[in-house]
């Protein structure tokens, strides 16, 4: 039995009674103490258990602790669906971190809520563009699957698993499937069609991020609020900890750059015959939004804006080009930023035509590459620097290198494809931290499949260090590939130009045009949409509608070779002018 010092003051006694006497009242006391002494040595001393901290329980606040008790050691918990980038942040720390089961509640003092954003993804050659919520929760909870992922499982790490099985409850038998976090690209892409979901900071541009109800984290247009894949997790420190700083997420918009590359414009012919008729920014007015979204549009203007232009005619049969200097207007109305100037008919009204046109660029404030008043003016990059990240654009022109339409020291032109300067720039600018964009106007083809030397070139400046490199030549879209750590967009077809298919001698599909969307997060390439349009009265590209875009990606993703082959029905296309003589293209 415990021992317990009793001692019996005299502050106890009845009035007037010696110690050896008892009061009544005295008696009463001591036989009530008795039964509590007899009762603690027939049962050990109990407390009140602690609850269980589980998924379930958090947030984890001070209904957790006993406010009447004295307080005890920090008792420290990380949950299982605690990301591996988070979890490293505080492992080592007296914290407590799991889901919050109430995220719209207004944390404790001593409490603080992270909002984790996860994205639903897929290999990047996946054609599908989206799902609904109620199709993502219908796979979880029913393994019923939209397609092409019906009785496919979502691919996910351990924790990722727990913390949409606290939100979403568990799911349905073979409807998730756990993967180490290092094996999941590798894993998706070899088990294709495949999709999963990943931590936001663990997007490469391997992988597709599909929207859920038309909301995604690498859009400008991203609603937070209204994203269905952000986990709430509920952190509390212990005392000694107040001051400690994390987080509050793992996305921040103001850390996002987006950027725009696009193929051949060329504003002549029927193109600018058009532009005359219903104006200078008509070509622009389906995609201006797009376009002005981006942070930096990038526009390829293969004319030179010359004072001296005639009148467009659509017929004109010489291939020696030029664009009346109020075309401008186009460009700055689509809120063009960098103008790549490594065309091959920048040269076609010489000296003058070039300098008048870079003058134009620098009145708009429109900075230029590729091309230049010099040799050296031609060869230097441009460079930004947008919401923390750094970008440099450097192009060049290879079929007329060597030949009087590129720069020389005192000649102005487009850029000449010097392989030994631009493998050594490339390397100093991904030193000093720019994600680097190397252009080519490279030789005219048109296929969909570039030429050994075309691949040797691009390939090239990935090995040098470009995490782009992208064919601005192609009047016909061309094949796509990850090398290295770079993406290699051959070409991707016109943007402004007349060619419409309606010539014998154009090959069919030649108005179908990419438009590539990259993102950019904390000074790393993290995305790629393939943004696809289809161009119309000789001038204007509009987006495509989904059967023209799946038609046009499955053909694309096949000449990748990424996909097998797929039969799909060609949508009938009707051209929306009569047609015009238009002869081949620059």
């Amino acid at each position: 039995m415990p021992q317990f010092d009793v001692i019996a003051s005299e502050a106890t006694l009845a009035p007037g009674a010696s110690a050896g006497e008892q009061s009544p009242r005295e008696f009463v006391l001591l036989f009530i103490l008795s039964v509590l002494l007899i009762s603690s040595c027939a049962t050990p001393a109990t407390t009140t258990p602690r609850p269980q901290i589980t998924q379930q329980s958090i947030p984890i606040n001070s209904s957790l602790q006993n406010p009447t008790s004295t307080p005890g050691p920090y008792e420290v918990f990380i949950g299982d669906s605690v990301p591996s980038a988070l979890r490293e942040q505080i492992e080592g720390l007296d914290v407590r971190l799991g889901v919050s089961r109430f995220p719209s509640q207004e944390p404790g003092p001593d409490e603080t809520q992270i909002h984790w954003v996860y994205a639903l993804v897929a290999p990047f050659s996946t054609v599908g563009d989206g799902v609904t919520l109620d199709e993502l929760k219908s796979a979880w909870m029913e393994g019923t699957a939209p397609a092409p992922f019906e009785g496919i499982p979502l691919l996910m790490e351990d924790s990722t698993r727990a913390a949409f099985t606290a939100l979403w409850g568990e799911p349905a038998s073979d409807a998730v499937r756990i993967v180490p976090a290092d094996r999941l690209l590798e894993t998706a892409w070899t088990e294709l069609p495949s999709w999963g979901i990943i931590p936001f900071e663990s997007l490469e541009p391997k992988w597709k991020v599909l929207t859920v109800d038309s909301q995604s984290p690498v859009r400008k247009n991203f609603d937070l609020a209204a994203y269905p894949l952000t986990v709430s997790f509920t952190l509390e420190t212990s005392p000694s900890l107040q001051s400690l700083t994390l987080p509050s997420s793992n996305y921040d918009a103001s850390k996002i750059t987006t950027v725009i590359l696009t193929g051949v414009t060329a504003l002549v012919r029927a193109t600018a015959f058009t532009m005359e008729i219903k104006g200078t920014t008509y070509p622009g007015e389906r995609v201006r939004d797009l376009m002005r979204e981006a942070d930096i549009a990038h526009v390829s203007n293969e004319i030179p804006l010359y004072t001296g232009c005639t009148f467009p005619r659509p017929d004109s049969g010489a291939l020696v080009f030029c664009s009346d200097p109020k075309y401008i207007d186009l460009l700055t109305d689509i809120g063009t930023d960098v103008v790549e100037l490594t065309g091959n008919h920048f040269a076609d009204r010489g000296r003058a035509g070039m300098l008048e046109t870079i003058e134009i660029y620098k009145e708009k404030e429109i900075p230029y590459f590729g091309g230049g008043v010099d040799l050296r003016d031609s060869l230097e990059p441009v460079l930004f620097e947008v919401n923390g990240n750094k970008v440099a654009f450097i192009g060049c022109n290879k079929p007329d290198t060597g030949r009087f339409p590129t720069a020389t020291d005192f000649q102005p032109g487009a850029a000449p494809c010097d392989f030994e300067y631009l493998t050594h720039k490339i390397g100093a600018l991904r030193t000093e931290g720019y994600v680097v964009i190397s252009t080519f106007q490279w030789n005219e083809s048109y296929g969909a499949h570039p030429s050994p030397g075309q691949m040797n070139d691009f390939r090239l400046m990935a090995e040098a260090g470009a995490s782009i490199v992208s064919g601005s030549q192609a009047h016909y879209a061309q094949m796509m590939e990850f090398y290295e750590d770079a993406f290699i967009h051959y070409g991707l077809g016109n943007l402004f130009f007349d060619q419409m298919g309606d010539q014998a001698w154009m090959p069919p599909g030649i108005r179908r045009e990419f438009l590539d969307r990259y993102v950019i997060y904390e000074g790393r390439l993290i995305s790629i949409e393939l943004i696809t349009a289809l161009l119309e009265d000789y001038s204007r590209p509009r987006i495509m509608t989904e059967e023209e875009r799946a038609g046009f990606l499955q053909e694309y993703f096949y000449y990748s070779g990424w996909i097998p082959f797929q039969a799909t029905p060609t949508p009938t296309i009707t051209p929306t002018l009569t047609p015009m003589s238009i002869p081949p293209g620059p």
